[in-house]
């Protein structure tokens, strides 16, 4: 039968002492000799007090199931016919709205992407700024003090802060094509510039940059076997740290000399692109034992990877010869079915850290093969084997040919 929560906790006695008891919420209180007036009293003071709590927890509760429903109630369409009746909108009203239509829009493959939680991050700040302010009463100037909060307060970086405040605008255009404002909000925001280099109190980051094949090289030997072949496979193909975590037998064509993986989901497939990774003789080798699996299974898997390490410290291990004879027990904890770019990533770092040398992301593995592959075939190659739309995002990935500068210079004087 299921715990009535209702009733009242009962006036009971503790037979070690007897004393009577009371228990609130899983807690005990002793009320004092059992029988006594002094404890009937204390005990009727204890019920008084829970029932104050409980009709504030039902008050509470009732309250927020209607604040629920008032949210529930303000859709784009009774906005748009507030403001045909010449009523205003605030900020907080279409923040409401637009985040419902950011948790939809930005989905892949059923589950929400992280450019929904950054719309969020940035509209939380607007909200709590300029929450109750009409719409159309946003401008320029508010834009800008916002970003200084995000510098003094927040203590985001420029970059950062280039890439939040367009999302924020991005809100604004969305109002227009709804007709939630009128478009002259959208078009002051625009003359806002982005934050230059060395011309604002933000701070800079670096930028990802090549990793040395030395440091891979030192790494790799530490590894887990499985985050090792994962990293010697993207090293050599170009590929992103996801589309090699994401990896499947039913993935990769084999028929020919080279191998074609074409990821099930990539960074640009919402724009209609096809993703196309080559993979040579040296990545087939890399790739050729996780390919005996079930089609549809991913090849790098944590639960094998920690099956592996398991044996190999079980099979390492100076026991006696009856501990050896026992069989390895399971693991104790259900894993992801595949890697995730995070987990890639601290995998890889958490070596770096033991061992005490230079710590790099796998993304970084990326810009070293286009860099290689630039210094080898050219700009147009790289391009194409990291799948860049345009080579100016390749320049971002491939760093320039200092040799090729230093030779120029030598022979040009």
């Amino acid at each position: 039968m299921p715990r009535l929560y209702h009733r009242p906790p009962k006036y009971c006695l503790h037979k070690g002492t007897k004393q009577a008891t009371v228990s609130i919420n899983g807690k005990r209180v002793y009320l004092g000799p059992y029988g006594s007036k002094r404890s009937h009293q204390k005990y009727q003071e204890l019920l008084k007090n829970w029932q104050s709590k409980r009709h504030e927890q039902k008050g509470s509760s009732g309250s927020e199931s209607r604040s629920k429903a008032i949210a529930d109630a303000i859709t784009t369409a009774t906005l748009r016919e507030k403001r045909r009746q010449g009523h205003t909108i605030s900020i907080d009203e279409l923040a409401l709205v637009y985040r419902r239509h950011a948790q939809e829009y930005y989905r892949k493959n059923g589950k929400v992407t992280r450019e929904a939680g950054m719309i969020d991050e940035v509209i939380r700040l607007a909200r709590k700024k300029h929450g109750r302010r009409p719409i159309e009463e946003f401008g320029p100037t508010d834009l800008c003090e916002l970003r200084d909060k995000m510098i003094d307060d927040l203590d985001w970086s420029r970059q950062h802060i280039n890439k939040q405040t367009p999302r924020l605008v991005g809100m604004f255009r969305w109002a227009v094509e709804k007709e939630l404002c009128g478009p002259d909000v959208v078009v002051a925001l625009k003359q806002v510039p982005g934050l230059k280099k060395g011309r604002s109190r933000a701070r800079e980051t670096a930028g990802v940059t090549v990793v040395q094949d030395t440091i891979v090289d030192a790494t790799v030997p530490h590894l887990p076997e499985v985050v090792a072949d994962m990293v010697r496979l993207q090293r050599l193909t170009g590929a992103r740290p996801g589309e090699i975590c994401t990896i499947r037998p039913a993935d990769v064509d084999r028929s020919g000399s080279v191998w074609l993986y074409v990821p099930e989901e990539h960074k640009t497939e919402h724009h209609d692109k096809q993703r196309l990774i080559v993979i040579g003789p040296q990545g087939q080798a890399v790739l050729q034992p996780y390919l005996d699996r079930d089609a549809e299974s991913y090849c790098f898997s944590p639960a094998e990877s920690e099956q592996r390490r398991r044996l190999k410290v079980w099979e390492n291990s100076k026991s006696s010869r009856k501990r050896k004879c026992r069989r390895l027990p399971k693991l104790s904890r259900e894993y992801a079915a595949c890697y995730n770019t995070a987990t890639y990533r601290h995998a890889v770092q958490r070596v770096c850290k033991r061992l005490k040398i230079e710590k790099w992301s796998p993304n970084q593995l990326r810009h070293s093969a286009a860099t290689e592959i630039r210094k080898k075939f050219g700009l147009e190659a790289a391009q194409v084997v990291c799948g860049h739309q345009s080579a100016d995002v390749t320049q971002i990935y491939a760093e320039r040919d200092l040799e090729l500068a230093v030779r120029v210079a030598q022979e040009v004087g």
